[in-house]
Formats: C-alpha cells, sequence, structure tokens
C-alpha cells in the first residue's frame, strides 16, 4: 500500500468490506464455493468489457480473433465463442476445444512451427485455415487433401524481415522457428498455386506483450507493406491477413497501459489503403493475453507465517508450480512482483513487508517478494492479480507431485 492507504495499481475488480469480489462473490466465499486452494478464477464480466473496448476502439472491419494458447480452458473458450470473430489454436488439443463450440470452422486457424502429420490430418479433416511455416507443411497438406478428396485450406506464415520493438517477446524478425521468410515465401507461394491446395491470405505476427503504442503502429504498418510485397506472387487474391496482435498489459510498478486508442485511430488511416488493396480480404487482430490477462487471478491460502532473521515469509499452499510467470520463472531476465494482494483484507493493516513462497523445495519459489503484505495471517487469501493469461496451462503443475489448482470462470 501507499501512504494514502490505497494499492498503487488499479484493481480490476469491486472490494466491499474490504474483500475482493469476483463475480459478486467476497473472495472467501468464492473459496468455500470452489471447495480448495490455489484456483483460479476468471471473471466474465471483465472479459466482456475487454472485448467491447475493442469494438469500440479498432476499426468496424477488424476482425477479432482470440489466441486460445493465452488461456484454453474450455469454459473461457466457450464464453469468447460468442464474442469474438475467430479462433486461433496451436495444437490438436486446442482444436479440439474449439470445435466443441459454435465457431464456423472457416473462422479458426492454426498456427504453430512443428505440427505433426497427424495434427495436419485432423485439421484438414475440420476445414480449418493452417497457417503454414515451412515447406514440409505446404508439400504434406497438398499430400493429405488429395488423399482425403479435399483442398486445404492454407495461409502462409511469414517470418518478417522486420521485429515489433519492445515487445516481450519476438516473435518475427531475423532467424526464428516461426513461420517463413519473407525472401523465400514468393517461391512458396508458386509451389502452393501448382498444388492442389486453397490459398487463404497470410498469417504476419511480429512480436507480442507490447505497452508502447508507436511499437506497434510501426509494426503494423510495415506488415501491411510486407503484405503488399507479398500479394504480388500469390497464386489467388488474399481473403486473410491476419495483422497479428502484440498488446500488453501491464504487469509491474511503473508500466502504463497501450493507449489502445491511438492505436485504433492508426490503423483506421490504415485501412481504406489496405481495403483497396485487399478487396476480399477479412483483417485480423488477433490476441489473447489482452483479452483475458486483467480479468483472472490465482488465488491460495497462507498456511504457515514465519520470520527468518527479521524478514517475514508467508507460506502458501501454491507456488511456481500452478503461476511460473508470477515467480518469475517464465521469461523475466530481473525478476519483478506481479501484483499481490491479500484477498480477504485488502487494505488489513498497515504491517511492513512480507514474501510470499510456496511449498516446494526451491528457493525459486516466490510468489512474492517483500511487497506490503505483513498483515497477512495463517489462513488469509493470497491472490495473484493479472493472472488470466499463461497461468495454469504454463506452469510445471507436476512438480514435485503436489496438489493440482483448479479453474473457475464467475
Amino acid at each position: 500500500m501507499n501512504a494514502t492507504g490505497q494499492h498503487p495499481f488499479a484493481l480490476p475488480f469491486p472490494i466491499a468490506d474490504d474483500s475482493l469480489v469476483m463475480g459478486g462473490v467476497p473472495i472467501s466465499l468464492l473459496a468455500e464455493r470452489v471447495g480448495q486452494t490455489p484456483f483460479y478464477a476468471y471473471d466474465r464480466r471483465l472479459v466482456c468489457e475487454r472485448v467491447a473496448f475493442l469494438r469500440s476502439a479498432l476499426p468496424a472491419d477488424i476482425h477479432l480473433h482470440f489466441a486460445v494458447k493465452s488461456n484454453p480452458m474450455p469454459a473461457v473458450v466457450q464464453h469468447l465463442a460468442g464474442l469474438v470473430d475467430g479462433f486461433d489454436v496451436a495444437s490438436a488439443g486446442e482444436l479440439k476445444t474449439v470445435l466443441d463450440t459454435a465457431m464456423a470452422s472457416e473462422k479458426i486457424s492454426f498456427a504453430g512451427p512443428g505440427k505433426t502429420e497427424r495434427e495436419l490430418r485432423q485439421a484438414v479433416a475440420a476445414g480449418i485455415v493452417v497457417n503454414a511455416e515451412s515447406e514440409r507443411e505446404i508439400l504434406l497438406l497438398a499430400e493429405i487433401g488429395t488423399g482425403m478428396g479435399f483442398r486445404p485450406k492454407v495461409a502462409v506464415r511469414v517470418n518478417p524481415d522486420f521485429e515489433l520493438k519492445s515487445s516481450g517477446m519476438k516473435m518475427g524478425g531475423g532467424s526464428k522457428q516461426f513461420g517463413i521468410d519473407a525472401e523465400v515465401v514468393p517461391a512458396l507461394l508458386a509451389r502452393i498455386g501448382d498444388l492442389n491446395l486453397d490459398f487463404y491470405g497470410f498469417h504476419i505476427f511480429s512480436g507480442s506483450q507490447n505497452l508502447r503504442a508507436e511499437s506497434i503502429m510501426e509494426a503494423q504498418e510495415k506488415t501491411f507493406d510486407l503484405a503488399r510485397r507479398m500479394a504480388a506472387f500469390a497464386p489467388g487474391p488474399v481473403r486473410l491477413l491476419n495483422l497479428g496482435g502484440g498488446f500488453g498489459i501491464p504487469y509491474f510498478p511503473g508500466e502504463q497501459p497501450l493507449d489502445l486508442v491511438r492505436v485504433g485511430g492508426h490503423l483506421s488511416s490504415l485501412m481504406p489503403a489496405a481495403r483497396g488493396d485487399f478487396p476480399e480480404a477479412e483483417f485480423v487482430i488477433e490476441l489473447g493475453r489482452y483479452i483475458v490477462g486483467e480479468a483472472g487471478v490465482y488465488v491460495c491460502r497462507v498456511i504457515d507465517r514465519k520470520i527468518s532473521r527479521g524478514q517475514v515469509f508467508l507460506v502458501a499452499d501454491g507456488g511456481l508450480h500452478h503461476h511460473l510467470a508470477a515467480s518469475g520463472n517464465f521469461g523475466q531476465v530481473i525478476r519483478k512482483n506481479y501484483p499481490v494482494l491479500v484477498g480477504n483484507r485488502v487494505i488489513g493493516e498497515a504491517a511492513g513487508a512480507a514474501s510470499v513462497v510456496g511449498p516446494l523445495c526451491t528457493p525459486l519459489d516466490i510468489l512474492a517478494d517483500k511487497m506490503d503484505l505483513g498483515h497477512a495471517r495463517v489462513g488469509d487469501l493470497i491472490v495473484v492479480l493479472q493472472s488470466g493469461a499463461y497461468g495454469f496451462t504454463a506452469s510445471p503443475r507436476d512438480f514435485l507431485g503436489h496438489p493440482q489448482p483448479v479453474e473457475i470462470l464467475v
């Protein structure tokens, strides 16, 4: 807490009687309803509000797709099926989840650098668009399609000759395992034209977790320019142009939210020329973290409070095995704290700093390092905010054999 007794980060959830409230339920009662800690909870209201915000800020003819890898919980995906225009999957397992929804097959795309033959066969049988990332995939898709009597829907994932500056993870530019290098694409487009394939367009994804509007705007301009260059060699009209995403959310002190209105306004200025150059195309923005990241929390319970040479440690029943990212071991170079609070006593009493650690036999098992959580007691609920994306499924949940967390949508 700061000097005013308020938390230094904006809380996306209401507070009532000093308790965090999700879905209209105080966090302690929610824990009773779940029946255990730890657990992940996702707020459908916040997901709806984020999608509505995107619709209001982005051009009306931008199609919004959800990257399922960010949160593949079936209830979340089912909820989003009625809100977004399409899904992007990265495995046959995710494909099964989205095929259980009412989303039209042609609005589903499949990306990933290591698709197996079995996964490609499943994708062709389902009638979805495959973002081809190598010559091998292109040739294999043509062979599978001939055998099944189908013309597989294919888009080419292009590894661009530029990077998304200031992105948390660079997914394009330079040497990358993702996509096909831009300089090689023209020759492969000619091969696609000679094969039994239904060419749909391009997938150009240059990076993720970016909070700088200027970087995203520059990348979008370069993406359109690259698509124009590639389209000159295409075997048919571009019907799908996936511009990627890269929209980030703030996790750490000092980070400011992305200026989405500015990004949307700039994209609107690019669309007239793009519509003229690609008259048959659907223009897609593909987002995961930006849609669900701030709508989720991870909740664990303090099972012990101990002091070691003057430092307070809150030992919880959850840790890095459930939330690798919050522990700082999922891409961070220098560990920084996620926003963490005591959910059932959000303000509580000023009692100094404490560190939240998990039950694992490793010094890496830290959820909060010396934060203003000293008022927490045994039995209190520790809540890690910004946990709606890359939490549950991106963590080593079998590590050391502790119980699994559960997920709920409220």
